[in-house]
């Protein structure tokens, strides 16, 4: 089995940055686990907007190589809340993201 952005985490998470924003961290193991999830090449703005569905150019990614930490946020599809809304605590969003395959080590 591939490995995955979870496997290479010790935490994946997401949550709500306000109603209109998600908010996900990945907590890296180790600097070898952020060198490939960490790295521009592997996780995106176009990854992101890939895996749900939002604007490339709305992505805001940072990266903490001190702490082994990616934070990712972008809009959420639908208002916190609205009648579509189907994680009102965005406390799922981060499973794309964590089950996203590591194909190859930069």
């Amino acid at each position: 089995m591939a490995e995955t952005v979870a496997d290479l985490a010790l935490e994946v998470r997401s949550k709500n940055a306000g109603p209109f924003w998600v908010t996900m961290e990945v907590f890296l193991r180790d600097a070898a686990g952020y060198a490939i999830v960490g790295d521009p090449d592997f996780l995106n703005a176009a990854v992101i907007a890939r895996l749900y569905g939002v604007a490339a150019d709305t992505v805001q990614i940072y990266r903490i190589p001190e702490l082994n930490v990616v934070k990712i946020s972008f809009p959420r599809r639908v208002a916190q809340g609205s009648l579509h809304d189907r994680d009102i605590h965005a406390g799922q969003h981060h499973v794309p993201l964590a089950l996203l395959q590591v194909t190859a080590a930069p």
